[in-house]
């Protein structure tokens, strides 16, 4: 069975910078039938450079990944942990992402513009970026049922 990397929150690990997840009934449902297709591997691209769950929000201003209330640079722990990502895809040889949309990491195509504005810009979080310059396949929990049809 091919194996494709997953966001923890999105299977309703409570590892969101809230100490929630992005699990819900309608989502579980597809994750069920795409588990019927992929071997999933959990990933937290932020726990696994370092970062406590709960933490403060971040968002990626002039290609530096910041903290919404102290400032803070935590550029350095997520560009770690998206390493480490990368390594467990080519560990488990995947081709295939399934990341939470519009995160600092996991965001593929759009993120939030830094400003912690919900503001929308073109652009791909940490990991996402890592990943597709490796030549992983990207989609969010928007998309992934693209998946589904093959």
């Amino acid at each position: 069975m091919e194996k494709i990397l997953i966001s923890a929150c999105l299977l309703g690990q409570n590892c969101k910078y809230d100490g929630t997840n992005n699990s819900s009934d309608a989502l579980n449902l597809k994750l069920a039938k795409l588990a019927q297709k992929y071997e999933l591997i959990k990933i937290c691209p932020e726990e696994l450079g370092g970062l406590k769950t709960p933490r403060e929000a971040a968002e990626i201003l002039n290609d530096r990944v910041v903290t919404k209330f102290s400032g803070l640079d935590v550029t350095d722990e997520f560009i770690f942990g998206a390493r480490v990502c990368l390594d467990l895809a080519r560990l488990n040889e995947c081709k295939i992402a399934v990341l939470k949309a519009r995160i600092p990491s996991c965001g593929s195509d759009e993120i939030y513009d830094g400003n912690f504005t919900k503001t929308l810009i073109k652009g791909d979080g940490v990991c996402a970026k890592e990943l597709k310059s490796s030549g992983i396949k990207i989609y969010s929990e928007e998309n992934f049922d693209q998946l589904l049809d093959d």
